[in-house]
């Protein structure tokens, strides 16, 4: 993993975009499906429905751990450090 990290900082502009914009699509994704998974979650909660509150939440939960991970791959860009 340490030679795709190093070869995803020193690659073109083109190729650090594509990959900032399909990053931050998924986790846009990901943080919509977590919205609508409490909106469930709440409406059936005020409907007494408790069955479903623990699903939504180890799928938020999943989520959540899926968004985190994803953070790992955000280029840090060109960085042109002078000594």
């Amino acid at each position: 993993m340490s030679n795709f990290r190093r070869s995803q900082n020193q690659s073109n502009p083109n190729k650090l975009n594509a990959i900032l914009s399909t990053l931050i699509f998924i986790l846009i994704l990901n943080v919509t499906m977590q919205i609508w998974l409490l909106y469930v979650a709440l409406n059936n909660a005020l409907d007494n429905n408790k069955e479903i509150l623990i699903p939504a939440f180890v799928a938020s939960l999943i989520l959540f751990i899926i968004g985190i991970s994803l953070l790992y791959y955000l280029p840090t860009g060109n960085r042109n450090i002078r000594k």
